[in-house]
């Protein structure tokens, strides 16, 4: 093991930013729909980010994936659903598109992402704090008093009777004493993705070379019939194109070509770059993620002008802002979810959300994915997001307690948001009758949350 040289800082006073009721860390898919949540009755709620931006994953190219159930049902509704009308008014969301591979696919003009996330925030109240990090913890046995944060100020503390961690990374969790795993049985992640866009793509010729002539292209499980109708599509496949270019020469990281056409004309996003061994929590394993990433990118942008129908003349445009990142810690929480509990549909008594994505699991190793459906939906439990050994502190989005399999489920934007509502509607609860969230009554929290508008489940 390599020798850590440590170094005893002073002791210090670190002042005070703000106190607030509830105050929740990071501004992604989770964290957008937790701070609302927690603020929609005028708590004192506050929302740090350490980007310039909110919306997470949503600003990477990446569609949202998971409104919809494995019946077509819509299954995400609630404040989620709030967001993409408002992103709809300014034509920058799609509507459910079923997808019969991911379910269905919610297309969103990222700039607008940020733009209209903002505005939403502070519509509700809610004090937002960008460009600072979430450095540490202030602690007082197991109740966490506050979160150190550093930033071109220095550092500083806020102050919250409640906390929630929607990192998407357990950072706040971790840091307060949380117990946290990562990876498989193996310590194994999921790789990453530098997602990139191409400009002046003639998405007809694309769609319609695999829609008219099926047998051209092996599209994994999406059948042609589907290209033929949507103008607006995502392609998973293509592994004999992939072959000939392998053929000539080029190397690719992956075993399918995935393309998810924009909202603007003309526009693609890829989702094809694959970096094996990045460590989500550590900045040198993340840099060489972008590096290597950027180094994919370039090869894959000539595969794609060479080889694949409606990208002759098609140009590089941007890259995305981050890594997108799949997998890094998970809590311990209250109650582990189980790949199980997702193949079996099983229902809680606590649930808080209804999901239905499938176990989704991009190989640590190789450029493989598998994918395995339950036939329907599943719960997700409230124990989930109650991690143990500190009281005051909630979790939503991928780093809730759950194994290495089911997280590949429950990792996806729209799920990730219904957990946001859900923990933002018990920390304010909490707040509210001074309860610890393990202690809050789960069936007036699913009542506030059903009244609210989120679907979990069919009446029996």
């Amino acid at each position: 093991m390599k020798e850590v040289k440590t170094f005893l800082e002073p002791a210090r006073e670190t002042p005070v930013r703000m106190e607030v009721d509830v105050l929740v860390v990071g501004g992604g898919p989770s964290g957008i729909i937790a701070a609302q949540a927690a603020a929609s009755d005028g708590l004192k709620v506050a929302l740090i980010d350490n980007r310039s931006f909110v919306g997470g994953n949503m600003t990477i190219g990446l569609p949202i994936l998971g409104f919809l159930g494995q019946k077509g049902n819509q299954i995400i509704k609630g404040l989620p659903q709030k967001f993409i009308d408002r992103l709809k008014e300014v034509n920058a969301a799609s509507e459910h598109r079923p997808c019969p591979l991911h379910m269905s696919l919610t297309l969103v003009e990222p700039e607008a992402v940020k733009n209209i996330g903002l505005k939403m925030l502070e519509d509700a109240g809610v004090k937002v704090l960008l460009y600072v990090f979430s450095a540490g913890v202030v602690m007082d046995g197991d109740l966490l008093k506050g979160v150190i944060i550093e930033s071109k100020s220095g550092r500083e503390v806020i102050l919250a009777k409640m906390v929630i961690d929607c990192t998407g990374d357990a950072d706040v969790a971790y840091r307060a004493g949380v117990t946290c795993e990562q990876g498989n049985d193996q310590g194994g992640a999921q790789p990453p993705t530098l997602m990139f866009c191409m400009g002046g793509v003639d998405t007809e010729k694309l769609r319609m070379s695999i829609a008219e002539e099926p047998r051209t292209y092996l599209t994994d499980f999406i059948p042609a019939a589907y290209f033929g109708q949507n103008n607006q599509f995502i392609v998973v496949g293509l592994r004999s194109v992939m072959e000939k270019a392998r053929e000539a020469g080029y190397h690719l990281p992956v075993e399918r070509t995935i393309l998810i056409t924009g909202l603007r004309e003309g526009e693609v996003w890829v989702n094809m770059s694959r970096i094996n061994g990045v460590d989500g929590t550590d900045p040198e394993s993340l840099t060489y993620g972008e590096s290597e990433g950027r180094r994919q990118v370039e090869q894959i942008q000539r595969y794609l002008v060479d080889f694949v129908p409606g990208f002759a003349d098609a140009h590089f445009t941007k890259m995305a802002p981050f890594l997108g990142i799949r997998e890094t810690r998970r809590i311990v929480g209250n109650y582990v979810m189980t790949a199980e509990d997702i193949l079996s549909c099983r229902r809680f008594d606590d649930a808080i959300a209804v999901a239905s994505y499938p176990l989704d699991i991009h190989h640590p190793e190789g450029g493989g994915c598998t994918l395995t459906w339950c036939g329907d939906s599943y719960d997700i439990p409230y124990r989930s997001l109650v991690p143990t050994k500190v009281k005051n502190l909630l979790v939503a989005g991928r780093s809730i307690s759950t194994t290495h399999e089911a997280m590949s489920a429950i990792r996806v934007m729209a799920p990730c948001m219904a957990m946001g509502e859900a923990a933002g509607r018990a920390a304010k609860l909490a707040v509210r009758k001074n309860l610890t969230p393990a202690a809050i009554d789960v069936n007036e929290l699913r009542a506030e949350l059903i009244a609210a508008g989120v679907y979990l489940g069919e009446e029996k």
